[in-house]
């Protein structure tokens, strides 16, 4: 199968665990920030890093992302930029652009200038969960690709009082853990020896196939 290529644009704590977990899991990542030091310390987590405007049409057009899969336009809370990012990312002519939106208004403004997925990360848990199936163990998705997905799952009992280096989900399930969620807490760098509680919530990346076996498994 062709390795997919991402190129993710902005490198909060969002866009550089994507980045950095796309790469791990075998994928082509190009990561740009205007940041000099955030791009330093994401270059040996990635395929390729670069400092640069993301809302200059001819330096993103110069690296190429007219030729990449997927777009993740992660840009933290320089709203003019996102669009400039998002929109520069449709017209350059990159296949699936997804971006982070703030608020409702910004994520309608994203949508009308081409982005295929609008996710809200900050968005209030309790909302979310809200407006989803209470018997789904999968709480929300993020599509990345056709192959790759993010999930929120709830975590089943088997889990609870048991370390993430005991369960061992990427040799388990195929899956990697990003973060962990407990009550209105966010652990977005998650150790081995983090202990797994009742009422957690598993942020994860993983192929669709994988994600839907993993359902399947704690559902039952």
């Amino acid at each position: 199968m062709r390795r997919k290529q991402f190129v993710v644009i902005g490198l909060g704590r969002f866009g550089s665990s994507i980045a950095k977990t796309l790469y791990s899991l075998g994928n082509d990542v190009l990561a740009i920030d205007s940041d000099e030091e955030t791009i330093q310390d994401i270059a040996d987590s990635v395929t390729h890093a670069v400092q640069v405007d993301a809302t200059d049409e001819n330096s993103l057009r110069t690296l190429g992302i007219s030729n990449f899969d997927v777009a993740v336009v992660s840009i933290g809370s320089d709203v003019q930029a996102s669009i400039m990012a998002t929109l520069l990312a449709r017209e350059l002519g990159v296949k699936h652009v997804i971006a982070k939106a703030h608020n409702e208004l910004h994520g309608r403004v994203l949508k009308k200038i081409g982005a295929d997925r609008v996710i809200f990360p900050e968005r209030d848990m309790g909302v979310r969960v809200a407006h989803n199936l209470v018997s789904s163990s999968i709480l929300d998705y993020i599509e990345l690709s056709p192959d790759y997905s993010i999930a929120e799952i709830a975590s089943p009992a088997e889990w609870h009082g048991k370390t993430l280096k005991e369960l061992n989900m990427r040799s388990q399930y195929g899956i990697n853990v990003m973060a962990l969620k407990r009550n209105n807490e966010v652990n977005v760098s998650p150790s081995a020896e983090d202990v797994i509680e009742k009422g957690d919530i598993i942020v994860a990346i993983g192929g669709i196939e994988e994600l839907n076996e993993l359902e399947n498994k704690i559902d039952r």
